[in-house]
């Protein structure tokens, strides 16, 4: 696994990382086995946030034991410098470590959230605090909105920046990277599966092999997952003309209002089960019409309690307009599911 400089940090970071979402759902001993096979096989960049479950916990257990070889990063939702310190110190005590590499202010996506990290007492004085007392290295943000993140970037406060980055989500590459790489900043591109909406690995991978610039941090949830693409790092392929043309058409076929699972449209208080009713479509073109009514049904059946009150469209930082969407499916489900109906 090569390694590659993380901006002005000057970390070297294998040139692939991880995140630590979909370790949640595993046990622990399976969860460490994976982390500490993923390090074994040359990542030492790893990804979590506070907010991750017991992603922190695991990822502290599995590599305790070799931190002065890793580089830990991690976030927090806080806006507030009160919050921010008591998820600070609750991070440093799971990932049983005294100080984190990378600490990033997590989802600054909409203007409001950059005004209130910035603000006196916010969190970003409490970042800075903690940076001088030696609890954290470099000070990184996360964001869903390229025009937000921007202006995040030109206060200079930052040294990282993640952002989603794949085939299929590439505006970021046209300002919001240009102006990072300006003030060499470090550039960490989440959901490079597009959130679990991209199943072919290899074309994912193959594209961002081409953008060295960016360091993405897929999740894995099994060994033989980690191992597909490690493989396909230590076996670079180029991307061919039919990779290119098979990208563009899963970027035509999943268009511009594709739901990246991200949960920050939860909870509903009328309990729609919201990211797993938008796959619904994307379940039809992988698996078909039949097998997708029937995984489906318990979540786009609850589509019906949905009041239309527009509270997940406010928050999707994709901008996307959920109830109209989760309608639109639960139209598609009804006609689908009396076609098979016996």
């Amino acid at each position: 696994m090569q390694k590659v400089r993380l901006g002005r940090t000057e970390l070297m970071v294998s040139e692939l990382g991880f995140g630590g979402i979909p370790i949640v759902g595993l046990g622990s001993d399976q969860a460490e086995d994976v982390v500490r096979h993923c390090f074994e096989r040359g990542i030492n960049f790893f990804d979590t946030a506070n907010m991750y479950g017991d992603s922190e916990s695991k990822l502290g257990r599995a590599l305790g034991s070799v931190r002065d070889q890793v580089i830990l990063a991690t976030k927090s939702l806080e806006r507030g410098a009160d919050g921010l310190n008591q998820h600070l110190e609750n991070s440093l005590k799971c990932l049983a470590t005294d100080y984190i590499d990378v600490y990033q202010l997590h989802s600054i996506t909409k203007p409001v959230d950059l005004e209130q990290i910035l603000a006196p007492g916010g969190a970003l004085e409490a970042v800075v605090k903690a940076k001088e007392a030696g609890k954290v290295r470099f000070i990184g943000i996360s964001s869903h909105a390229r025009s937000v993140a921007l202006k995040a970037i030109e206060t200079g406060y930052f040294d990282t920046v993640q952002f989603p980055f794949n085939f299929v989500e590439t505006d970021a590459d046209t300002d919001l990277f240009p102006a990072a790489r300006e003030r060499d900043m470090g550039i960490i591109g989440m959901k490079p599966l597009g959130g679990g909406m991209l199943s072919r690995a290899d074309l994912c991978f193959k594209f961002l092999q081409q953008n060295a610039h960016v360091v993405p941090i897929p999740g894995f949830s099994s060994i033989e997952e980690a191992d597909e693409v490690i493989d396909l790092y230590e076996n670079r392929q180029p991307l061919t003309d039919a990779d290119q043309a098979e990208m563009e058409a899963i970027k035509k076929e999943l268009g511009s209002s594709f739901c990246h699972r991200c949960g920050y449209c939860l909870p509903c208080e009328q309990g729609v089960m919201i990211p797993e009713s938008l796959m619904f479509r994307p379940i039809i073109h992988r698996l078909g019409e039949a097998i997708a009514v029937a995984m489906s049904k318990p979540a786009v059946s609850g589509i019906e309690e949905c009041t239309q009150c527009g509270e997940c469209a406010e928050r999707c930082p994709y901008g996307l307009p959920v109830p109209e969407l989760l309608a639109e499916n639960l139209a598609l489900f009804r006609e689908l599911e009396a076609k098979f109906a016996p």
